[in-house]
């Protein structure tokens, strides 16, 4: 499990305190809600790879197993590759 720490401004904890009842919960509920977007693109995405591969007999329901299992790269990583292309272009 991973933890990741912010660190806010005076300006940006007042601003945040004047939209949020809960500072931490707002953050919190944040960060759940953009990893469910990813998780559910992820998902639709490996389902439908796995659909189209006539190896595959069965696809698994639960998205936390097909995300884990997902063979991926992360953003940096496709940043990193975007770039290396370009270079050699």
């Amino acid at each position: 499990m991973a933890e990741y720490t912010i660190t806010l401004t005076d300006a940006e904890d007042k601003a945040l305190r004047y939209v949020a009842l809960d500072p931490q919960d707002w953050i919190d509920n944040a960060v759940h809600n953009r990893c469910r977007q990813a998780i559910d693109q992820i998902y639709a995405e490996e389902v439908e790879r796995m659909t189209n591969d006539p190896e595959v007999d069965s696809i698994p329901a639960n998205k936390e197993q097909v995300v884990l299992a997902a063979g991926i790269q992360s953003a940096a990583e496709r940043v990193a590759a975007a770039e290396a292309d370009t270079e050699t272009v």
